[in-house]
């Protein structure tokens, strides 16, 4: 069987946690690949919001089996932490989730590394979320990193030890001021080891392999946007890991020809956290209202996100880049009420108007052209068919897959897994 991916388009937060939770009852397998605790990906049913920041969004179905691949970054503390706010719901996941043994293991020095990396900084910070995540990358490129398998051998901590060392010389290069205590750190961290090592690990790449030969049904699900992308992305203000379609098949070990549809999730306007360029960010009253109606925050930082409207262009690339068959478009339900829509069509960079995204997007050399819209005031909130949708939605729709060339096959009305319509 082929594997099926989902991805963002976007800078991150376009929903895919719902998205992966709605679509979990048509695959066998759920296998995150590529990210880490840096991710937030949030479900929302039975009145109840969860927040999954490692753990693939398909937890929650007993009948699927959740792999992390290789491509992910593991940090044990928070990992664990995640598997208590599991318990109350007695999902057995000791049975349903199983890990890589190529992934790589944050350590608590991992993230002191990045806080002092992103202080240094100063105003240049480039927004980390200061999970320790590219030190980890950094660490894995560098062939020094510790993987989930180097704990089933009985020289792992000689291994860490050396590692934490050498990040410890590392910060104190920074110079700047970082207050820690490593002991409590690692106390905390060698402690949540022992519970990651009661779950299954695995040679990721060989299960996988053989589940596809025995006609199993796998969604690769991916984490933050492709505009996050290391390659890809708007560089420097990157995640450290192929957030793309690239980064399934590195990320779980799958062949390129076993990729079959590659869904991909967007906003009906654009959002970003942290810092770096944002072409279509509003600044007024009307950026402020779609923050607030959409509740905006970053599900894992809580860092209030800018907001904007909807980007064609770098929307356009993102499908291109990942060879998009299927489109999702999320969150229709916050333009209610506005009485115009802009959608980005154009940039004028540096005088002159291209349809593509360049080299460098920053306000400086980049302009938005818009197309103007008629918005729509209905709640869609409690919209159930596509027969329900106001006129100016569908030609909302119409115009973006037009545009895009892409079938936009789900639209969600709301958080809740229910409140999603399938066109």
């Amino acid at each position: 069987m082929a594997v099926d991916l989902l991805l963002g388009l976007q800078w991150g937060d376009e929903g895919k946690g719902k998205i992966v939770d709605v679509l979990t009852s048509n695959y066998n397998i759920i296998a995150r690949f590529q990210g880490g605790p840096n991710a937030g990906h949030t479900l929302e049913f039975d009145g109840i919001k969860h927040v999954l920041r490692t753990i693939p969004s398909g937890i929650f179905h007993e009948e699927s089996i959740n792999v992390i691949g290789n491509g992910v970054v593991i940090d044990p503390v928070v990992f664990v932490k995640e598997l208590e706010g599991l318990d109350k719901y007695n999902l057995d996941y000791k049975k349903n989730l199983i890990i890589s043994r190529k992934a790589h293991i944050i350590l608590p020095t991992h993230r002191l590394l990045d806080a002092a990396s992103e202080a240094s900084k100063g105003k240049a910070k480039i927004g980390s979320t200061l999970k320790g995540i590219g030190p980890t990358y950094m660490d894995k490129t560098g062939r020094n990193g510790i993987r989930i398998g180097d704990l089933e051998l009985e020289n792992w901590q000689d291994k860490y030890r050396a590692l934490a060392n050498k990040h410890e010389a590392m910060i104190d290069f920074y110079n700047v001021d970082v207050q820690y205590d490593l002991a409590d750190l690692e106390a905390e961290f060698f402690a949540a080891v022992e519970t990651l090592k009661r779950l299954t690990f695995i040679d990721s790449e060989e299960y996988l392999h053989q589940a596809q030969k025995n006609g199993k049904t796998i969604l690769a699900e991916g984490a933050q946007g492709s505009l996050l992308d290391i390659d890809f992305g708007t560089y420097p203000f990157v995640t450290s890991s192929n957030t793309t379609a690239a980064g399934a098949c590195t990320g779980l070990g799958v062949a390129p020809n076993k990729v079959n549809e590659v869904f991909g999730i967007f906003k009906a306007y654009t959002t970003r956290v942290g810092s770096g360029p944002f072409p279509t960010e509003l600044f007024d009253e009307t950026g402020l209202k779609m923050a607030k109606i959409g509740n905006e925050f970053g599900a894992v930082t809580g860092r209030p996100r800018r907001c904007g409207w909807l980007d064609l262009v770098a929307l356009k690339y993102a499908v291109q880049v990942n060879g998009v068959t299927q489109l999702m478009m999320m969150k229709g339900d916050v333009l209610s009420g506005f009485p115009k829509l802009k959608v980005c069509t154009a940039y004028n960079y540096k005088g002159e108007q291209i349809n593509h995204l360049p080299y460098n997007i920053e306000a400086e050399n980049v302009t938005p052209i818009y197309t103007e819209m008629e918005g729509w005031k209905e709640d869609l909130t409690e919209m159930t068919e596509v027969s329900q949708f106001p006129k100016a939605l569908n030609a909302y729709i119409d115009f973006l897959e037009k545009e895009l060339e892409v079938p936009i096959k789900i639209v969600s009305v709301g958080p809740d897994r229910k409140q999603t319509i399938h066109r």
